[in-house]
């Protein structure tokens, strides 16, 4: 077992820094997802700590061994790829068991650890065949067995499940934490699926442009991003956005049309006048009576999820989306009242798009 430590972690190709600084501290038996988009940097982070990139600058440890200058056969980590990587030419069993092999472990025990680490994931009908004649899935699971027969101290995942159609995802995430709760070993899974990173992680690192942006549980970073990057990438369906002024008179923020937004009185008040963007997740508002509402908004068009509706309205220029378990039926051009509870909305600093609390000091007002 092992924890990983990565201090100020610097990577650059020529003079373009593609990692910027990155601290994170991993425990012995934590299960951490690195999530963002395509070239954030997490992919990049994953393969300087397996050893796969050299760092330009700053140290990776590893069950408390600075590995900066290691092989990547001499960090103890065990590493799953999008591709497989599997041995075409060898059966099932051979790719399990090759790592043994090449350690010298006698024939009788390494055919019986194979069988063991095969039934574990799935895979005891299939150890006569060769990968070609396995589905995507399997693949996967002989590469996740693979890794799992050398007993790595870490396990490393660089987007293993983005090649599998969308249910096997789900059944190969399930696979993944199962595996995970049952050999206990410390693991980091890079992806740019939010729906993985979410039935996961213990802990979820949201990167942006080279740096950690948030880390923390997924019901905590679901439920208090720290900027509107994090509240924009988590959640589906995707937040809502609005721009307003706060107002310590109305305890609102103040949108276009005079349409407004209650927030709690202590944030109002210690950001009297301050611009702000605001953060409203479909599901924490509601359709209600005209004249009840906080915003007046034109129905557009609704999608159907099956045990709710996704209902899509125009206001000014803008699209808001609420999530309702209630079936209206709605025309296209028909105003409606939209409602949301002032402890279900996210508020975001105009200028640095930060997440605004009642303990903040900086205020951003229109200028006088």
């Amino acid at each position: 077992m092992a924890d990983i430590q990565v201090h100020q972690v610097r990577k650059s190709y020529g003079k373009t820094e593609v990692v910027h600084g990155v601290d994170l501290a991993v425990a012995t038996g934590e299960f951490i997802v690195i999530l963002g988009p395509s070239g954030c940097g997490k992919s990049t982070l994953l393969r300087m700590i397996a050893g796969l990139e050299s760092v330009t600058a700053g140290e990776i440890s590893i069950a408390g061994r600075v590995v900066n200058d290691l092989e990547p056969h001499e960090r103890g980590c065990a590493m799953v790829f999008q591709n497989y990587a599997l041995y075409p030419h060898m059966t099932v069993a051979e790719n399990i068991g090759y790592a043994l092999k090449v350690a010298g472990l006698p024939k009788a025990d390494r055919l019986a650890k194979v069988a063991s680490v095969a039934a574990s994931v799935g895979l005891t009908e299939f150890l006569d065949r060769r990968p070609g004649q396995l589905s995507g899935g399997q693949r996967q699971r002989v590469a996740m067995a693979r890794a799992i027969i050398r007993e790595p101290a870490v396990f490393l995942f660089d987007e293993p499940l983005s090649n599998l159609d969308a249910k096997l995802r789900v059944q190969m995430r399930h696979e993944i934490r199962r595996i995970h709760n049952q050999i206990k070993a410390t693991s980091v899974f890079v992806t740019h699926d939010q729906a993985e990173g979410m039935t996961l992680a213990d802990r979820l690192v949201v990167m942006n442009k080279g740096v950690i942006e948030q880390i923390g549980t997924p019901e905590d970073i679901y439920h208090h991003p720290a900027s509107v990057y994090v509240a924009g990438f988590i959640g589906s369906p995707a937040m809502n956005f609005l721009s307003g002024q706060i107002s310590a008179q109305h305890h609102a923020v103040i949108l276009a049309n005079d349409a407004r937004i209650d927030i709690p009185a202590a944030l109002a008040a210690q950001h009297d006048g301050a611009l702000t963007q605001i953060g409203l997740r479909p599901e924490a508002l509601t359709l209600v009576p005209a004249g009840q509402g906080q915003i007046t908004a034109t129905f557009d068009f609704a999608e159907e999820t099956g045990p709710a509706k996704l209902y899509h309205f125009r206001f000014e220029d803008l699209t808001i989306s609420v999530l309702s378990p209630e079936k209206h039926d709605l025309q296209h051009g028909q105003p409606m009242a939209i409602k949301a509870q002032p402890d279900a909305v996210h508020l975001f600093t105009a200028e640095t798009g930060k997440r605004l609390t009642a303990h903040d000091v900086a205020r951003e007002r229109v200028p006088a």
